[in-house]
């Protein structure tokens, strides 16, 4: 996004190094991120939408060896690169894959330590860091590919997943439960969701176990009558209380509660399968520690 931007190459190094340092990462089976293979992304975009984020690509990257500029501005916050569209292609890509090594029975669940995050994206629009809807082309893709008749999106960033919902309301194929700053940016998802969205509004600093009630008391119930097949996560820490991202009061403890409650309705609905992906988290240490706490909770550790 370039120098002094949030969504920054430093969140993966933070989150690796907390793998490193905790041993994680020599007990974790890790895999390198594929290229999403563009008709699978079109299962959540438009096609014109996506030819332009490619030829976008094309620009830059002729322009710049000319002499031009590395980035161009997609909104006031979001910048595109030379190297952003084969990023969101591999950052898609993981999802996909983490989605049929679960669906295989390889793994039970997985989570995508990737960027840039997706959740913002459109059917066709870029916007919020975002370019590609990660989560939401997984979605799709396991009710597409892999023939599922029900996936559950799960979203815990500070941000309203607008992107997502954008590209889910309305199939009676999926059920998405979010909570979210509001209002707050993208100032979304507080009037007329569609049957399918489980959206939970919430006042700035409020608290991590005032979130843990109303999950409790709104997604658990949707989430037990829905019976998901599979189960994706929005994995946002920005809402953790150390990111001065946002203004919620969430701790590491949360986010392993929250994962919990989850892998419970995964394992007695889905078989366990989970694909969780990472979204916002801007505050390198709460954001580590964070992943690492949903990443226990995952893999039973």
């Amino acid at each position: 996004m370039g120098a002094g931007h949030p969504e920054c190459p430093e969140r993966l190094d933070a989150i690796h190094n907390r793998m490193l340092i905790t041993g994680l990462a020599d007990v974790l089976e890790q895999r390198e991120a594929p290229l999403a293979p563009l008709d699978d992304v079109e299962l959540a975009h438009d096609r014109w939408y996506v030819a332009s984020l490619r030829g976008m690509s094309e620009r830059i990257a002729e322009d710049h060896a000319a002499g031009g500029p590395a980035y161009a501005q997609v909104d006031p916050d979001t910048a595109m690169n030379a190297f952003t569209w084969t990023a969101a292609l591999r950052a898609a890509g993981a999802a996909l894959a983490a989605t049929d090594a679960v669906m295989a029975g390889e793994l039970e669940n997985a989570f995508c330590s990737v960027r840039p995050p997706g959740h913002h994206a459109t059917r066709d629009k870029a916007m919020g860091f975002c370019f590609f809807n990660n989560v939401a082309i997984a979605a799709k893709y396991a009710l597409q590919r892999h023939n599922l008749g029900r996936v559950a999106v799960i979203d815990f960033d500070v941000h309203h997943g607008n992107g997502t919902e954008d590209i889910l309301a309305g199939d009676e194929r999926a059920l998405m439960c979010s909570f979210f700053q509001h209002p707050f940016y993208p100032f979304s998802g507080d009037k007329d969701p569609a049957p399918n969205m489980c959206n939970l509004p919430v006042a700035a600093y409020t608290r991590g176990m005032d979130i843990r009630e109303l999950v409790e008391a709104m997604w658990i119930p949707r989430l037990e009558a829905f019976k998901p097949e599979m189960v994706f996560i929005s994995a946002g820490f920005d809402s953790h209380r150390e990111d001065d991202m946002g203004q919620l009061g969430l701790t590491d403890q949360d986010f392993a509660w929250i994962t919990l409650r989850i892998k419970d309705i995964a394992r007695r609905h889905a078989k366990g399968r989970i694909v969780s992906c990472l979204e916002g988290g801007y505050a390198m240490v709460p954001l580590a520690r964070g992943v690492e706490a949903h990443i226990r909770a995952l893999a039973d550790l």
